[in-house]
C-alpha cells in the first residue's frame, strides 16, 4: 500500500506560498485523487519517476508530453553539459540557433523560416500576431488547446481576467466539421485573420478534412496555422503535416522538441515569416542555449535511432491490449482509448450513476497503487520498457474487473478513499 504522508504535508505548506502549489494546472492537485496521490516528484530516470515519499512509478505523463526520449537521456544530458561549460545565454545570437533551424527546415514541410520561444503559448501567440499583421484582420478561429494567453484562453471557461473586447475576437469551431468554419467566415466576412487548430489530437481527420480546411481558409484570405506543439516530433519528425501530407502557412512546435527542456518554435512560409523582422516577437531567453542544445541532440538522436518507430510500436501494443481488456470486462460503453499509438487518451463516460470524473478517479487510484503515474493518457516515451507495459496491463485487467462490479452494484465511491478529481476545463 503506497502512502503519501510527506506529499500531503508538503502540499499544505507549499500552498501557503504558491497558488495551486504548482506552476501548471495539469500538474497540480486538481488533476489527482485527493489525499491518495503523489503531488511532488523528486527526480526521474528513463521511464521512471520518484515522489517525495520514495515511491517509484512508471511515468505515463512524461511532463505533459515533452519527455519523448526519457529522463536523464544520455545524449541530451551530454549536450546540455557541454553547452553549459561554454555559456547558457550570450549577448548576441549564437550559431546553434542556425544549426537547429536547419534541422527544423529539414524535417518540417512548412519550416522555410524559424523563430524560437520557450513555451507553446509563446509561439501560438506569435503565430496569431503574425497572421493579423499579414492580413490586417483581427478575428481568429480556433480548435483545440492553444495556450494561456488572452487571445485564446478568453474563448474557454478559464477566461477570468481577459478583456471582453479580446474574447469577442476568438471563435471556436468543431473538428471535422467544415460547416462550423464556414458559418464564421460568413458572419465575419473579410475579418478573419487565421484559422488555428491542432491538426489532430485524439480524433482522426475524416474525409480529407485538413486539405479542405486549407482550401476554405485560403478562399477567404486567411492563414492556416497548425498547432503542432503536441504532434511535432511525436506523430512524426515533421508533425501531423508530414503524416497527413497537408502543409499549413504557419506552424508551432514545442514539447517533444527538447525532451523536457523549455523550447518552442514558430515556423512557416518565408513570404509570411519575413514579416517577423517587424512584428515584435522578442525574448531575453529566446536564444537560450541549453534548450537549443537539447533540441539539436534530441533531433539527432531521433535521426540516428528508430525512436518514433519504437514509440509507436510500444504504444500500439499497449493500445491494442487495452482495447481487448475493455471488451473482456464489458466496459465498451464506459471506456475508450483514442488517438495515435504515440499519444492515447482515455474517453470515459458516465455509468452506473457515477460521473466520468469519479470513474477516472478510481482508475487513477488503482494505477497509482500499481506503480504507474497516470492521469488518463498513455504519453509514450522511447524509454518505456515492454515489461512495464505488460505490468500495466495486469493492473488494468484487475482494475477493470473490479470497476465492472462496482458499476453494477453501485459501490464505486465506497472503494475510492480520496476525493475525486476536479475538472480543469474541457477543450478537446
Amino acid at each position: 500500500m503506497r502512502t503519501f504522508h510527506k506529499s500531503n504535508n508538503l502540499f499544505r505548506q507549499v500552498r501557503k506560498l504558491i497558488p495551486l502549489a504548482s506552476q501548471t494546472f495539469s500538474k497540480s492537485y486538481v488533476n489527482f485523487v485527493k489525499g491518495v496521490a503523489p503531488l511532488f516528484l523528486t527526480h526521474g530516470k528513463g521511464s521512471y519517476v520518484w515522489d517525495v515519499d520514495g515511491n517509484r512509478y512508471v511515468d505515463l505523463v512524461n511532463g505533459l508530453l515533452p519527455v519523448i526520449l526519457g529522463y536523464q537521456y544520455p545524449a541530451v544530458n551530454r549536450a546540455i553539459r557541454t553547452q553549459m561549460n561554454k555559456a547558457m545565454t550570450l549577448s548576441l545570437a549564437a550559431p546553434q540557433e542556425y544549426e537547429l533551424a536547419k534541422l527544423l527546415n529539414k524535417h518540417i514541410p512548412s519550416a522555410e523560416m524559424v523563430r524560437y520561444g520557450k513555451n507553446g503559448s509563446d509561439v501560438t501567440t506569435g503565430a496569431i500576431r503574425l497572421a493579423r499583421a499579414v492580413t490586417g484582420r483581427e478575428h481568429v478561429l480556433v480548435c483545440g488547446y492553444h495556450g494561456w494567453h488572452d487571445w485564446y484562453i478568453g474563448s474557454t471557461t478559464r477566461n477570468l481576467g481577459v478583456p471582453k473586447s479580446t474574447i469577442a475576437l476568438t471563435h471556436k469551431f468543431e473538428y471535422n466539421n467544415l460547416a462550423s468554419v464556414e458559418k464564421f467566415f460568413r458572419r465575419y466576412k473579410n475579418k478573419i485573420a487565421a484559422v488555428i487548430l491542432e491538426p489532430m489530437s485524439y480524433e482522426e481527420p475524416k474525409d480529407n478534412f485538413l486539405q479542405k480546411l486549407k482550401t476554405l481558409t485560403h478562399k477567404h484570405g486567411a492563414l492556416l496555422i497548425f498547432d503542432e506543439v503536441i504532434c511535432g516530433f511525436r506523430f512524426s519528425m515533421g508533425g501531423a503535416q508530414k503524416l497527413f501530407g497537408v502543409t499549413p502557412d504557419l506552424a508551432t512546435f514545442g514539447k517533444s522538441l527538447g525532451n523536457g527542456m523549455p523550447i518552442a518554435a514558430l515556423v512557416g512560409k518565408r513570404k509570411y515569416m519575413k514579416l517577423m523582422e517587424d512584428v515584435f516577437f522578442s525574448f531575453t531567453f529566446g536564444g537560450e542555449l541549453l534548450s537549443i542544445a537539447a533540441a539539436i541532440a534530441t533531433i539527432k538522436e531521433m535521426e540516428k535511432k528508430s525512436v518514433l518507430k519504437e514509440v509507436w510500436r510500444k504504444g500500439k501494443f499497449l493500445q491494442d491490449a487495452t482495447h481487448r481488456l475493455i471488451a473482456k470486462h464489458g466496459l465498451g460503453e464506459v471506456l475508450a482509448l483514442k488517438g495515435k499509438p504515440c499519444w492515447q487518451v482515455f474517453e470515459i463516460k458516465e455509468a452506473g450513476g457515477f460521473t466520468n470524473l469519479e470513474i477516472k478517479s478510481y482508475l487513477q487510484y488503482k494505477a497509482l497503487q500499481g506503480g504507474f503515474l497516470w492521469h488518463g493518457q498513455h504519453n509514450m516515451s522511447y524509454s518505456h520498457k515492454d515489461a512495464d507495459l505488460k505490468k500495466l496491463l495486469v493492473v488494468y485487467d484487475r482494475t477493470f474487473a473490479l470497476l465492472r462490479g462496482h458499476l453494477d452494484h453501485g459501490t464505486l465511491l465506497e472503494h475510492l478513499p480520496g476525493k475525486p478529481i476536479d475538472n480543469i476545463f474541457k477543450i478537446r
